[in-house]
């Protein structure tokens, strides 16, 4: 059974008056989609899945107790209004312990405030690491520490500590860029202006103020 817990309840609202209402009542409308079976339409407290999303994340393992029964499930999608901070539908997979499940997980990284060569920019190629794992293995975050990190050393997805996890496979090519640090580019861009500015093609004062009279006149 999973650490973190949501408690639900069967939903008979459906269409959009009725489950507006719910939300209004501070209920979120959800599904919850079993592999061979028919899905369950559910109903859960706001705020109680705010501080479960919090927590989980979509790459979590989550207990969704309904009628007793508690759901080993991954939050697959959560639907929020374009403006105001609400939850208006969330979808839960339901999954086996004992199958492969294929899954996006976030990469962090440490240490960006503390880089030591700078000044620079850290540029993140990859946010998310595709995995296939049983459920029980599943990592809660990928992490690497960027702080020694060089113009000419980005990091790869073979650096990465789980690319050696006999337990994960990662459908990334090894190659693949994680992070890359690089010169300010609009520092040297504005050196560059400067230095092709050459003397003779800047006003002088006079010239200024005759093109001024000019356009007088006209």
């Amino acid at each position: 059974m999973a650490d973190i817990k949501l408690q639900a309840k069967r939903r008979d609202a459906v269409g959009k008056n009725r489950v507006d209402k719910l939300r209004v009542k501070g209920q979120v409308p959800g599904v919850l989609y079993h592999r061979g079976e028919e899905n369950s339409l559910v109903q859960f407290e706001e705020g109680a899945f705010d501080k479960v999303f919090k927590e989980a994340g979509t790459s979590t393992i989550i207990d969704v107790v309904l009628d007793g029964t508690a759901y080993p499930v991954i939050i697959k999608e959560v639907q929020r209004h374009p403006f105001k901070n609400l939850v208006l539908h969330c979808d839960f997979q339901t999954i086996r312990m004992d199958e492969v499940l294929r899954i996006s997980v976030p990469i962090h990284l440490e240490g960006r405030d503390e880089i030591r060569l700078q000044p620079s920019v850290l540029t993140q190629a990859l946010n998310e690491l595709d995995i296939e794992c049983l459920p029980a293995d599943i990592p809660e975050s990928v992490s690497i520490n960027v702080v020694d990190m060089t113009f000419e050393t980005p990091l790869f997805v073979k650096d990465l500590d789980i690319f050696g996890d006999e337990k994960v496979t990662i459908l990334h090519e090894e190659d693949e860029p994680v992070a890359i640090l690089s010169e300010p580019q609009e520092e040297l861009e504005e050196e560059e202006d400067l230095e092709d500015i050459d003397a003779a093609d800047v006003p002088t004062v006079d010239e200024t103020e005759e093109g001024g009279e000019a356009d007088d006149e006209e």
